[in-house]
């Protein structure tokens, strides 16, 4: 009898993940495969790497060596079937979308998500597709606003920028039951926390761009499929995709229609510095959660601050949830709101370390005043209904010393 091969760690997978592929000459990492044309010797090879009876390349827009390499990474982190990356987190949601919606058809989305999904729902919506928000912290509001014409239910794992965690697990049963498919976006908790797979998304999200880069030197966004959504119950895959397998039909069609056709394509650059970021994730993402729990419970025993949103804090109104999903571990995001009479931007120009910026999942920790700046397109009557006050600070922490990161915001708050 055989023993079966030791299942490897996170990080252990990461680091040598090219190499169990085979890399070129030897490289410790995929290199990077700037080149836009593939050349075949055997023509056949190449009319069959169109039809995809073949593995192989065709064309930059549809992707290249260095990305293929870093969708086998996010594969593996979301523990799905396979990924598709795109240029930005946007265009990965954008895309996807548009290949897999039609005009009539449903999709209820989060009523907390952030900004610029927001507005690109907005676009949607123009283009004769309906949505409908939901306070998805409680699955009955998601079950009330279903319509027989629902394909797509739509959240975040934890929200920008008052960290509401969504009741994913009861959602996803709700999906399951339904037929429908279930999307999560995982940016804000990273693989490291939480894998989507586990309350039965069809598929996940990432912002590659944010915690999985990590250093701030690449955009990047990826779709991925658990394997878990029966694509012969959605209405709308091409016919030309269903000669594959059921399960690759999603997937096939994102990559045709949304990559493919809308060009949204990853650079190779960016696709070998995320891959090389991923590697630190979970080493990044321990210290980032360890110096987030702090700094929130320093500020929520400050009198200069009013209120704190962190989901690691048991004020929280889903702390028991986060907890139980996120394994004790509540990411790098946190928002507070200043006492009365202090000037938000006074407040964040007295930071010596915080850098001022609207990035999030970086080394550094950054802050910025939310109504005045990311979400200054919505107004303030909708931010007033999303509880954004207009005092609101995001912090998205970083791998700081905790005592320097305090230090500094002591500093801050006692001028």
């Amino acid at each position: 009898m055989t023993t079966p091969p030791r299942q490897h760690g996170l990080t252990t997978t990461l680091l040598h993940s090219d190499r169990r592929f085979g890399v070129e000459h030897g490289a410790m990492h995929k290199p990077v495969h700037p080149s836009v044309a593939f050349g075949y010797e055997d023509a056949r090879d190449l009319a069959a790497a169109f039809q995809g009876t073949k593995a192989g390349y065709t064309y930059g827009r549809s992707g290249s060596p260095t990305s293929a390499a870093l969708e086998a990474k996010i594969t593996a982190l979301e523990q799905g079937t396979g990924t598709v990356c795109f240029a930005t987190g946007m265009a990965a949601i954008g895309h996807t979308l548009l290949s897999l919606l039609r005009a009539g058809d449903h999709m209820v989305a989060s009523r907390f998500l952030f900004g610029n999904t927001t507005s690109l729902f907005g676009t949607l919506a123009l283009q004769g597709i309906a949505i409908d928000e939901a306070d998805v912290t409680d699955v009955a509001n998601v079950e009330a606003a279903l319509r027989p014409t629902t394909r797509v239910v739509f959240l975040e794992t934890v929200a920008n920028p008052r960290t509401q965690v969504a009741d994913l697990a009861r959602i996803g049963a709700l999906c399951a039951e339904r037929g429908i498919l279930y999307i999560v976006d995982n940016t804000m908790t990273s693989p490291v926390l939480f894998n989507p797979k586990q309350v039965g998304a069809g598929l996940v999200m990432n912002s590659l761009t944010k915690y999985i880069g990590g250093h701030g030197n690449a955009l990047g966004g990826a779709i991925t499929d658990t394997g878990l959504f029966d694509w012969t119950r959605f209405p709308h895959i091409h016919e030309a995709y269903r000669s594959a397998k059921p399960a690759m039909w999603g997937l096939t069609q994102i990559r045709k229609k949304g990559l493919r056709d809308m060009g949204g394509t990853m650079a190779p650059e960016s696709a070998h510095h995320i891959a090389v970021g991923a590697e630190t994730l979970a080493l990044r993402m321990e210290r980032i959660c360890a110096n987030a729990l702090r700094l929130a419970g320093w500020l929520e025993q400050q009198p200069q601050v009013a209120h704190v949103d962190y989901p690691g804090l048991a004020s929280h109104p889903q702390h028991a949830r986060a907890a139980q999903l996120f394994g004790g571990r509540y990411g790098g995001l946190l928002a507070f709101e200043l006492a009365e009479g202090i000037d938000c931007f006074d407040f964040l120009n007295r930071l010596q370390l915080v850098v001022s910026s609207t990035h999030l999942g970086d080394n550094r920790t950054l802050g910025i005043a939310v109504a005045h700046t990311i979400y200054f397109e919505m107004g303030r009557e909708k931010r007033a209904a999303q509880g954004i006050a207009e005092s609101l600070i995001r912090i998205s922490v970083g791998i700081e010393d905790a005592d320097d990161l305090l230090a500094d915001f002591a500093q801050a708050l006692a001028a």
